[in-house]
């Protein structure tokens, strides 16, 4: 097997994805765990990027590092106090988290040893420009995603205003 660039840089966004997503779930300060899941998804972007897709990491960056980040970091800061921790797990906790990541690691590698993947190269790539793309987004058609958009947008604006509330109370 040759070694390229691409798979360098592909392992190395591995191994970053891997360290700040252990880092994201084990650290017990809660600003600190918000700011590794910021890394996570950036690497997550690198992946994107690394496959061609340029909307999708446009949209990994903007949605959900630009976006989803800061409001988790503001109602972190807006819900608690200065020296806040995470509680220690008990250990009937801790040892059935890690048996389920166990078990999921199972199914993950057992589903991709059985996969046959078909190479890159003998697939042509299939170019959309970011207009259809934003056409099939916004339709309110059959394929449309716009009532599920309108959800979300919904489900952010409840979030804000119960970060306000509470932050008000205090």
């Amino acid at each position: 097997m040759e070694i390229t660039l691409e798979t360098v840089v592909f392992y190395f966004l591995a191994a970053f994805i891997t360290v700040f997503s252990i880092l994201t779930v084990t650290t017990s300060r809660m600003v600190r765990s918000a700011t590794y899941l910021l890394f996570t998804l950036f690497g997550t972007a690198g992946i994107y990027f690394l496959l061609g897709y340029t909307f999708l990491g446009s949209v990994q960056i903007m949605v959900y590092a630009g976006g989803i980040v800061v409001l988790y970091v503001f109602s972190i800061l807006l819900t608690s106090g200065e020296g806040d921790r995470t509680e220690k797990l008990k250990r009937s906790k801790f040892l059935a988290g890690l048996g389920t990541t166990a078990a999921g690691a199972v199914i993950v590698l057992f589903v991709t040893l059985k996969h046959k993947f078909m190479a890159t190269t003998d697939v042509a790539p299939l170019e959309i420009d970011i207009k259809t793309i934003g056409h099939a987004m916004l339709s309110g058609g059959k394929y449309g995603y716009l009532l599920p958009f309108e959800a979300v947008s919904i489900l952010l604006l409840a979030c804000i205003v119960g970060g306000l509330l509470i932050a008000r109370k205090r």
